[in-house]
């Protein structure tokens, strides 16, 4: 067998732990043979929770924490004080070379602070943006930044294009993606200060296929492969993708049932609505990676059940075998 990848799981992280996220890490290390699960947290909980399951015990190891920080916590306090705590120790994994990924669905904050203090930057980069993939008509699209840097320069941005660039080619295997920014219309001359400056920086680099501004109603259209903002903006676009998702999905509900004619309908389109509709479900992509650290750091809803976690956690397979810092390192360097 080739060397494992290692990956420490926040165990003590998110709404619905540590049932899904030791469950989440059984079903990954069943369906990969390339892993080794590391569940952070507090001994006697993950033992107890992990008791109901068959697994192989030579690829998951409980690493006890006697602290858990909240989602409500000041991060960077957080970090500070709570060194036993699931967050900060299985980042220190990470730092340490004990571990090659993290997985958490814990606090945000926590997490970012983690990742830029504990973990570390890449040589040359200056900002570690948060990277989801989020469906489109044509598959998906990188959502670069979503979360990590509301102050953002236009340096940045053309960093975060360019790491957008090597994610999407060595994972999604897409030869030279598209790059657009986000503006609030397509000629060059539209948008905010930080736009403006931004625009001129990515139509002259080299280093990426850039196509100009993406307007927010053409992004689930699939019109570009990495869609490029600072934090605030890419998180308010994540979060309304991810009610309006909702809302459609209770809507057609609520029409399919509404009389028998539509019952009946239901009832004949039901396995092809719930393909079609699973294409649009943000847990089968797994956290959001947070691109241009020195190890992988991701990050996934705080609401995920156990299969965002288990594809949170397989993820990290195809991230390090890519050796995708490695080639962001690369990239940022040209």
């Amino acid at each position: 067998m080739s060397e494992l990848v290692r990956v420490a799981v926040d165990a003590m992280g998110g709404d619905n732990a540590p049932a899904c996220t030791v469950k989440g890490a059984v079903d990954a290390v069943a369906e990969s043979k390339a892993l080794k699960v590391f569940l952070v947290g507090k001994k006697e909980v993950i033992e107890k929770e992990i008791s109901a399951y068959s697994y192989d015990k030579d690829r998951i190891e409980i690493v006890d924490a006697t602290e858990v920080i909240e989602m409500a916590e000041p991060p960077v306090m957080a970090i500070r004080t709570k060194k036993d705590s699931s967050i900060v120790k299985a980042m220190y994994m990470v730092n340490h070379g004990e571990a090659d990924a993290y997985v958490s669905a814990g606090s945000t904050g926590a997490t970012l602070v983690g990742g830029q203090v504990i973990v570390g930057r890449l040589k040359g980069v200056d900002r570690a943006p948060l990277a989801p993939l989020i469906p489109t008509e044509k598959g998906n699209s990188l959502l670069i930044d979503c979360g990590a840097n509301v102050d953002a320069r236009a340096n940045h941005l053309v960093q975060f294009a360019k790491m957008g660039t090597v994610y999407m080619e060595n994972i999604m295997g897409i030869k030279n993606p598209t790059v657009a920014i986000v503006n609030i219309g397509a000629e060059e001359e539209k948008g905010n200060a930080l736009v403006k400056e931004t625009f001129p920086l990515l139509k002259n680099c080299p280093d990426i296929n850039f196509i100009g501004s993406i307007e927010a109603r053409d992004i689930p259209m699939g019109y570009a492969d990495v869609i490029v903002c600072e934090a605030f903006t890419g998180n308010v676009i994540l979060k309304m993708y991810e009610g309006v998702a909702k809302s459609l999905v209770h809507v057609i509900k609520k029409g399919l049932m509404s009389n028998l004619k539509t019952k009946i309908g239901a009832l004949l389109i039901k396995d092809d609505l719930k393909k079609t509709l699973g294409n649009y479900s943000l847990e089968k992509y797994g956290g959001a990676p947070m691109l241009g650290l020195k190890g992988l750091v991701v990050k996934t809803h705080g609401s995920s059940n156990d299969i965002e976690i288990k594809n949170s956690i397989l993820q990290c397979v195809t991230f390090t075998e890519q050796k995708i810092s490695e080639k962001i390192s690369e990239k940022i360097s040209q």
